[in-house]
């Protein structure tokens, strides 16, 4: 944390200074957006965008990156709603590097440069390296696992009809007959994958979703689901979206690979959703103490020692998370179609949220 404790004392006695002569006293907020601008070191990862003289010149991208994550900050439902705060305020249009109204482009070059950076994946490869330079030599504790529900604006995509099988015989093989061979299932063809093979194959498109809350109550959306593995400090470090409709288990195992590929932690807290032997075996070969809340199979259920249950308390931080990330942070206002953008959108909202609760661990 050395680093970034001397990141946070230049910024506040040197960077703050400058931009206040320049644009007035900064907000609460507009200081918050100058940290997360500040950690994120934005400009590296934009890559060169070359003019051949045909046409006009495109906009530059590092101003309209920073006002997505502005729209993450302030909480925006709408690029609309972006454009016309920046509009009427100045400091925090300066902050994104346009001096008056009338250079900012129109809400047209905002939904094109959203899809580059959809395409190009920018706020992944932001969040990514930021979490490996600031948690990736540190051992972490904790681990918390948990998906959450990404309400979408578009048709969910139906279900292409299955062939009809041949019914398999129930009972024992007959005398003679070859021994019957069960068909693997995901979770144990996953293990034996690398993470790009496992994230291929898991269904993005969206559809209908559902899951008992709480208070023990279904509930049913159309969209998406985010699937987040969290640290001890209320900070996201991997997220994967999936189909609403594909169960948390299935997501387990390529989520701990992506952890894995960027810190090092001892335990993997999991609800009962996870609550399968390939998945605690991935966890135990990768040096990693699963705790996982034991399901209720046939009317029983297996109970923690009153060590694990204190451990697996730790486990609510995913769910702060997830409930900072949708009402703090523009995680409810999900405006674009596909799962593409959708998980662009997402993810300026998670690389904001990081950043915050990084600087927060030094206060």
């Amino acid at each position: 944390m050395n680093a970034l404790h001397r990141l946070a004392c230049n910024i506040q006695r040197q960077l703050f200074p400058a931009w206040e002569a320049e644009v007035g006293v900064l907000s609460e907020k507009e200081q918050e957006f100058v940290r997360i601008v500040a950690l994120s070191e934005m400009e590296r990862f934009m890559g060169p965008y070359r003019w051949q003289w045909v046409g006009r010149k495109p906009e530059d991208r590092l101003p309209l990156a920073k006002a997505f994550i502005a729209k993450a900050v302030w909480n925006f439902p709408t690029n609309r709603a972006l454009l016309d705060y920046l509009a009427h305020c100045p400091s925090l249009r300066r902050l994104c590097g346009w001096d008056s109204a009338g250079e900012m482009p129109s809400e047209a070059t905002f939904s094109r440069a959203f899809a580059a950076f959809a395409e190009g994946e920018l706020p992944q490869r932001v969040h990514e390296a930021m979490v490996c330079k600031q948690l990736g030599a540190k051992l972490m504790g904790h681990v918390s696992r948990d998906s959450t529900a990404i309400a979408g604006r578009e048709k969910p995509v139906k279900k292409e009809p299955k062939e009809p099988v041949a019914p398999k015989k129930r009972g024992r093989p007959c005398k003679g007959e070859p021994t019957r061979i069960k068909d693997p299932t995901r979770l144990m063809l996953q293990g034996g994958r690398t993470l790009a093979e496992n994230l291929t194959e898991l269904p993005r498109v969206c559809n209908v979703g559902c899951k008992r809350n709480s208070q023990g109550y279904q509930e049913t959306w159309i969209g998406y689901k985010l699937h987040l593995d969290c640290v001890d400090g209320d900070i996201p470090v991997s997220a994967i979206l999936t189909s609403a409709s594909l169960h948390d288990s299935q997501v387990a195992i390529p989520l701990a690979q992506m952890t894995r590929e960027r810190i090092t932690n001892l335990y993997d807290l999991m609800d009962a959703a996870y609550d399968a032997e390939e998945i605690a075996t991935f966890s135990r070969r990768a040096g990693h103490v699963p705790l996982i809340d034991p399901n209720r199979r046939r009317g029983e259920k297996r109970e923690m020692d009153p060590a694990e249950k204190r451990r697996f308390g730790e486990r609510s931080t995913v769910e702060r998370v997830n409930s900072n990330l949708l009402e703090n942070f523009g995680g409810t206002f999900v405006r674009v179609r596909g799962a593409i953008k959708v998980m662009c959108h997402l993810m300026f909202a998670v690389l904001a949220l990081t950043a915050v609760q990084l600087f927060h661990l030094l206060e």
